[in-house]
């Protein structure tokens, strides 16, 4: 399943930038410790729907670009649905 699966540098670079970006708002990832950022896929789906709960509207939009980028062929299946 997506849990154990590593993150693509790409997909990882693009994360951690908006991680940063939004770690140190008063309401967007306050929870996060200061080092952390997600190894895989299941903990990469965590923080992005965190971003988008708490995250202001440029951070929810941005959220979802990469969200698409970690599951792209699950995104093709369930979009015929």
């Amino acid at each position: 399943m997506g849990g154990v699966d590593p993150l693509d540098p790409e997909v990882a670079s693009a994360l951690r930038s908006l991680i940063d970006r939004y770690r140190s708002r008063s309401r967007c990832l306050w929870f996060l410790a200061p080092d952390y950022y997600p190894a895989s896929e299941a903990q990469a789906l965590r923080v992005l729907a965190a971003i988008e709960r708490h995250g202001d509207r440029a951070a929810f939009q941005r959220s979802s670009e990469i969200r698409q980028w970690l599951s792209p062929s699950s995104n093709a299946a369930s979009a015929g649905s």
